[in-house]
């Protein structure tokens, strides 16, 4: 009991913090800091707390993030939407019924009919076999012939 000060005070929250070195926000305060033989330390920050332009630093990254876009995926050829409409067509099938037959949505069915569409090659094998014309390759359009047999 007797190694207990009661004169000394504990400081808790902003008022503990008051305490620590004070910040020179300015190039007078840091002069003056110096003249006085005080310990100075100076750190860059970038960009910190305003919206100014990021400096060199900034500008090198986000020159970096540009050449790293990644390019979007190649779209289906329109020709393959022709065909595939016009296959759709010769059976007298809607985008919906083409749709329910290979089991999509009727606005998959309408994006690979406008182009629109990532080529997805187990869907175009779907539409192959359902509408009985090659959409891949060569000869777009063309009847899909069976295995030749001997």
């Amino acid at each position: 009991m007797g190694d207990q000060d009661w004169d000394s005070v504990t400081y808790i929250g902003q008022k503990a913090n008051s305490r620590h070195s004070n910040t020179a926000r300015s190039n007078s305060e840091i002069n003056a800091a110096r003249r006085s033989g005080g310990v100075v330390s100076t750190d860059k920050k970038y960009g910190a707390g305003s919206n100014k332009a990021l400096g060199t630093e900034g500008q090198r990254l986000a020159k970096i993030d540009r050449e790293n876009e990644v390019a979007p995926p190649p779209k289906i050829d329109l020709s393959v939407g022709k065909a595939i409409s016009k296959a759709r067509a010769e059976k007298g099938l809607t985008q919906k019924d083409l749709a329910v037959k290979v089991n999509e949505k009727s606005n998959i069915i309408n994006d690979y009919e406008m182009g629109r569409a990532v080529p997805n090659q187990q869907l175009l094998g779907k539409l192959e076999r359902s509408l009985g014309v090659k959409l891949r390759g060569k000869d777009l359009g063309s009847p899909l012939g069976g295995p030749k047999k001997k």
